[in-house]
């Protein structure tokens, strides 16, 4: 018999989680808890079946503003389910339909790891269609990402991988990069080569508090691993690994602009997969690719920089959005990015030239 139950026990709620398919670090208690510190607020609900664990959702939601009560409502990389248990699937879907009604949220967003190129990411698609949810404008997290199965051996795993990938690793060792552990003391400095990356490759970094209460916690935890690439006792590059159940994924990557002809970032991960492998996760989630392999795309780079490890590209399903209030829906995911979009541009003529 199914039934559902809201768990507010850490160690019953990760317990239950790890040992579900889909299984994800987003949905973890550690992941949502961090999620405070931005007004997010949790609700795990599990779903048992004769008292064994069968799905389960973290639900987070937020108020848009404090001074009118209007919510929308996350489900960040889950729910964690079979998703080719159809009967499962829709009792799950419709109870996160009633949350987000209970709640009077604007929507609910959902963006579970299903692949949409197989059976599972077509009836799936179909199933959330039928109910009323719709493809998200908005992706919160990468559309698409690159995985590596570590079941092989580790001369497999460097068999799979380009020759120039397994040249560079090598090449790396000849040049004096040392990989190492990395601990809660590292961490300002990793955050340094951190912001320094995001400065070069153009993406936004947080203030370093931000950082550091999730860092700290999921390492202590036992939910990351902090991997240094230095030479001569000098971090040239780093790495975070986040871990839950038999996954482990490449969240944060820094380095400096010196010595990256010495291929650190080719030691460093090299030095990830073993650890992985090692710590019993059976793949390893580069976190990100493109929308389309084509190199065109912006994540081109970053497409070739995975795969020549042997990351293959596996395309998800996406995000998908169950409008509640449909007007307040419209307003928010159609008519307010239209109004500052126009507003940008009106700002940017009425710039005087330089």
């Amino acid at each position: 018999m199914l039934s559902v139950d809201e768990i507010k026990d850490k160690v019953k709620w990760d317990d239950a989680v790890r040992t579900l398919p889909a299984a994800h670090i987003l949905q973890s208690w550690a992941w949502t808890e961090t999620k405070a510190q931005t007004g997010w607020r949790a609700q795990r609900l599990l779903w048992t079946a004769d008292g064994r664990p069968a799905a389960a959702a973290a639900l987070l939601t937020r108020r848009l503003t404090a001074h009118l009560p209007v919510s929308v409502a996350y489900v960040p990389k889950g729910p964690a389910v079979d998703w080719t248990d159809a009967v499962l699937v829709g009792q799950m879907i419709q109870r996160i339909e009633e949350e987000a009604r209970r709640r009077r949220v604007i929507f609910v967003k959902i963006d579970p790891d299903v692949r949409s190129d197989g059976p599972a990411g077509q009836a799936v698609r179909a199933v959330l269609a039928q109910r009323g949810w719709r493809v998200s404008y908005e992706q919160i997290q990468f559309r698409n990402t690159m995985i590596t199965d570590l079941a092989p051996d580790e001369e497999t795993l460097l068999a799979n991988m380009k020759p120039k990938w397994r040249y560079n690793i090598r090449l790396s060792e000849r040049r004096g990069v040392v990989v190492r552990d990395g601990t809660a003391a590292d961490l300002s400095a990793f955050y340094g080569m951190y912001v320094e990356t995001g400065e070069r490759d153009g993406f936004l970094v947080r203030p370093y508090p931000y950082y550091e209460s999730i860092w700290l916690q999921f390492l202590a935890g036992g939910l990351a691993h902090l991997l240094l690439a230095e030479i001569e006792d000098r971090s040239v590059a780093g790495l975070m690994l986040f871990r839950y159940g038999a996954t482990a994924w490449y969240f944060y990557g820094a380095s400096t602009a010196t010595d990256r002809d010495s291929m650190p970032n080719h030691a460093l991960q090299w030095a990830a997969l073993r650890w992985a492998r090692a710590a019993g996760c059976t793949r390893y989630d580069w976190w990100g690719a493109p929308d389309k392999v084509e190199e065109a795309d912006p994540m081109w780079g970053v497409y070739r920089f995975k795969s020549g490890f042997g990351g293959e590209f596996v395309p998800w399903i996406g995000a998908w959005d169950f409008p509640v209030n449909r007007g307040l829906y419209w307003l928010y995911t159609v008519a307010m990015p239209s109004f500052l979009e126009l507003a940008r541009r009106r700002h940017q003529t009425a710039l005087p030239a330089k």
